[in-house]
């Protein structure tokens, strides 16, 4: 006779089961090397970040960490090979912002960038600067708008492809200040700073990181930081906001690492765990990422899936700003 006593005794029982089962799923990974896919191509701060951590978590986690480069398609194609990966913990997506802003600048995308993914940690972000070419007579923010108004049509300004960082924080300055502004985008951010050296393009609104030797040997001009706050690497050049001035205008580009939707919490966590204290490296972040423009965050998942969710909405109110449609 099944009575209540003998029904909680199998219920406990199968719970120890399923309990066990998970330990015996998560508690010996990783058993094998571990891909850290990402998702832009090589030589840009996402590559880097990728192949710095991969270099401290093999140590850390006891097997191999590689680094596969999987660009394409403004990293969608990267993105989409991950979330179709098994969700063990043995491919991880290592990404920029452009994970949620590309929802709004392609008609039909393979993936969904919050269900598909399960969030480990926003690793940092890039300060992004408007800098001109020599050729560009501006020496700063306020300039530079009142010469784009009175040439309409005549400045260009490169990106790493439609609905990327560069691209957007330009479309935002021209939605707010009705400058008359052309895109030049090119196949990765690699293109932008010999185009820009070469006088194929007037100006970009870029990673500080491929910039900065070239303003500090004067050949190319910064005249404002795109973000809500000054960077120590460039101390005298104000925001955008302030310099124009163009209160409101912000924008901030980041990187975060997250695995296959599903992924058990128990690799979630330990992930977690291990990439934060790398990040937040004193010595990595003075030798490393600081002379890059690279700012370290490290937080919980919780925190990249609500940094996720704000962006996406963020990013399609500026899509709709300024009038593009997906692609």
């Amino acid at each position: 006779m099944f009575t209540r006593r003998s029904f909680i005794s199998s219920a406990l029982a199968a719970l120890v089961f399923s309990t066990g089962a998970a330990w015996a799923q998560t508690g010996s990974w990783p058993t094998r090397p571990v891909r850290i896919v990402a998702n832009l191509p090589p030589g840009g701060s996402n590559d880097l970040l990728a192949r710095l951590l991969a270099e401290r978590l093999q140590p850390a986690l006891g097997q191999p960490v590689i680094v596969e480069n999987k660009p394409g398609a403004s990293g969608n194609i990267g993105a989409d090979y991950v979330a179709k990966q098994p969700a063990d913990g043995y491919t991880l997506l290592l990404t920029p912002s452009s994970l949620v802003i590309n929802p709004h600048f392609f008609a039909k995308l393979p993936f969904d960038p919050i269900k598909d993914f399960e969030p480990i940690s926003l690793l940092s972000t890039v300060t992004f600067v408007l800098t001109v070419n020599a050729g560009v007579p501006a020496e700063s923010m306020k300039e530079f708008v009142a010469h784009a108004r009175a040439n309409p049509g005549k400045l260009t300004y490169g990106s790493a492809g439609i609905g990327q960082p560069h691209h957007l924080a330009a479309e935002l300055l021209k939605s707010m200040t009705g400058i008359d502004i052309v895109h030049v985008p090119y196949k990765g951010a690699g293109g932008i700073v010999p185009a820009l050296l070469g006088g194929e393009i007037s100006f970009t609104i870029g990673a500080i990181n491929s910039l900065l030797p070239h303003i500090r040997t004067g050949k190319l001009r910064a005249l404002g930081v795109a973000g809500g706050t000054r960077t120590p690497l460039l101390p005298d050049v104000p925001t955008i906001a302030e310099g124009v001035p163009l209160p409101g205008y912000e924008l901030t580009s980041w990187a975060g690492v997250l695995a296959p939707a599903h992924t058990p919490r128990a690799i979630v966590d330990r992930l977690s765990t291990e990439v934060n204290q790398i990040i937040r490296d004193p010595q990595m972040v003075k030798e490393k990422l600081t002379p890059l423009g690279i700012q370290a965050v490290g937080t919980s998942p919780e925190r990249l899936m609500e940094v996720m969710k704000a962006d996406l909405a963020l990013y399609a109110k500026l899509a709709k700003d300024a009038n593009v449609k997906p692609e």
